[in-house]
């Protein structure tokens, strides 16, 4: 027997039509790149968007073409992620961090059509648009000059009428692409579909997850070149709360200021980024009302518990750890608040907001080690596999990857343990875990005590060679300007908390950490620099 529901489509254009009916009065907030603000509605920024649609349409691109954005976040990439896929056409979102040869390679693969571009990013979207496909480059000037063979975005927007979205009748036609940061080989494709994202902004926004509602404002500070801006531009618009973009001022004061001038209540970014917002308010304690804010979310690379403690403590915000990655939309758990969790110490709430959380609902979760797939007890550790509807099931233009397994799970390459509620622990990447005379050594966890000493501002833990044991731990700190520290006084430090095999061998100090497109470390660089550090036996390990 089959159910007698509607079998309406789960698409872009029909969440975005809710959002103009419904929402069409809220506001968007954009910082310009000459620092001030712009402002306008849902409904204004959906009228621009159905006419960039129309637009390109214009100029012969057809339904499932894919068009590049080049941008940071403010209004006119936002009407590109409405207009796009609500069109048909796929949002193709080109990571500006990343080195010019791969952004050509990037763009080759997914077959772009057409490219938007940012004025303020020409000179670096120039040196690879010549070795890419791109037919049409549209480029977001401040006064109508394009360069030279470019079209202007705001005379192409003029140049056509704002038809209305089309209905999209297939949910599982591709709405966006983002490549992977390509760390341990050439980036790859994940294409989500309109319904993947769709779904994706639906688990969002319950309260166990980000808790979006029309009544918030949100400020999505990751970036919408990578990973959706963690869905926020769909997941606000399918509830209709403000929009906040800040445009390419990501330091401390723009954000704060932003954080308290707008009223913000929901946002979101890496950990390096509310580091520096950290110590900014430490230094302007009481300036500024930051007194709407429900909560931070963090994700992207392990959130150290003392940066949770202190953001709480000193200044009573609340932050929350997400784990995903760009295969899951991406965000698949969160460290939101359990039945019972009001009755913990205020220490033991903030070590859970310091894992990744139980998954959100949908996602299924498990984690296999060598003999198999390991038990929920907290501490049997195994590479964690995910499934869900907002979860890539392969890689664009690949006919198969060993990333995914025989029987429809992802296979993330993060080493976890879980809890008996499905409380996630990333205990390392795969490749950064260090095994030591056969057991395994959490560099993550390392890591996190470390940056919890007040002299400390990062540090990395990587396995180096060695004779005896195979591999030790070896931290790499940058300390916090003005502050000084002996190895051993570090070493002494991780004593009070690990095991004496855990402890490394060795600290040494860096002026600075290497870091990928996407803010992680680079421990492979780290490793090349430092892979010698053991070749002769240093006392410490037993």
């Amino acid at each position: 027997m089959r159910g007698l529901m509607m079998d309406s489509p789960l698409t872009l254009s029909a969440l975005l039509r809710h959002a103009e009916r419904l929402h069409g009065n809220r506001e968007i907030v954009s910082r310009r790149a000459d620092r001030s603000l712009h402002r306008y509605t849902y409904r204004d920024c959906l009228e621009r968007a159905r006419r960039l649609g129309a637009a390109l349409r214009g100029l012969g691109l057809e339904r499932g073409d894919r068009v590049a954005t080049f941008a940071w976040n403010h209004q006119r990439h936002l009407e590109a992620y409405f207009g796009l896929p609500a069109t048909g056409f796929v949002l193709h979102t080109l990571n500006l961090r990343l080195h010019a040869d791969d952004l050509a390679y990037i763009a080759n693969d997914a077959g772009d059509r057409a490219a938007i571009v940012d004025e303020v990013l020409w000179p670096v979207f120039e040196k690879f648009a010549r070795r890419a496909p791109f037919e049409h480059i549209i480029v977001m000037t401040e006064n109508g000059v394009a360069p030279e063979g470019t079209l202007d975005y705001e005379t192409l927007l003029a140049s056509a009428e704002p038809e209305p979205f089309p209905d999209l009748d297939d949910e599982r036609e591709a709405a966006a692409m983002c490549y992977t940061s390509g760390t341990t080989g050439k980036p790859k494709g994940v294409v989500y579909s309109h319904r993947s994202l769709v779904l994706h902004s639906m688990g969002t926004i319950i309260p166990d997850c980000v808790g979006l509602s029309t009544m918030d404002v949100a400020l999505p500070v990751v970036p919408m070149f990578h990973a959706n801006a963690w869905g926020v531009p769909y997941s606000a618009a399918l509830v209709g709360a403000k929009q906040v973009l800040p445009g390419r001022f990501l330091d401390a004061q723009s954000l704060v200021e932003l954080i308290a001038g707008e009223r913000v209540t929901v946002t979101c970014g890496v950990p390096t980024i509310w580091f520096a917002v950290l110590d900014f308010l430490d230094a302007h304690a009481g300036e500024y009302d930051l007194s709407a804010l429900r909560h931070m979310t963090v994700g992207g690379s392990a959130v150290p518990e003392a940066m949770i403690r202190s953001f709480e403590e000193r200044h009573g915000i609340i932050v929350l750890q997400g784990w995903g990655m760009t295969e899951t939309s991406p965000v698949a758990s969160l460290s939101w608040d359990r039945p019972g969790s009001e009755m913990w110490a205020p220490a033991e709430r903030q070590r859970y907001r310091a894992t990744a959380g139980q998954p959100l609902p949908l996602v299924e979760i498990r984690a296999r080690g060598d003999d198999g797939l390991v038990p929920w007890d907290g501490v049997t550790m195994g590479e964690l596999e995910v499934r869900g509807p907002w979860v890539a099931a392969a890689y664009h233009g690949r006919d198969a990857d060993e990333a995914f397994t025989a029987d429809g799970w992802f296979r993330t390459g993060d080493i976890v343990t879980i809890g008996p509620n499905a409380e996630l622990i990333i205990q390392d990447r795969c490749k950064d875990l260090v095994k030591s005379g056969g057991e395994w050594i959490s560099s993550v966890l390392l890591e996190n005590c470390l940056m919890g000493h007040p002299h400390v501002a990062e540090a990395a833990v990587i396995a180096v060679p060695h004779a005896q044991w195979v591999e030790r731990p070896l931290a790499v700190v940058v300390l916090r300007a003005n502050c000084g520290q002996d190895p051993e006084g570090l070493r002494a430090f991780l004593a009070e908390s690990f095991a004496k095999w855990w402890v490394p061998d060795a600290v040494v100090f860096a002026e600075s950490l290497p870091r990928t497109a996407t803010g992680k470390v680079r421990k492979l660089d780290l490793r090349a620099l430092y892979g010698a550090q053991y070749s002769v036996a240093v006392g410490g390990a037993t």
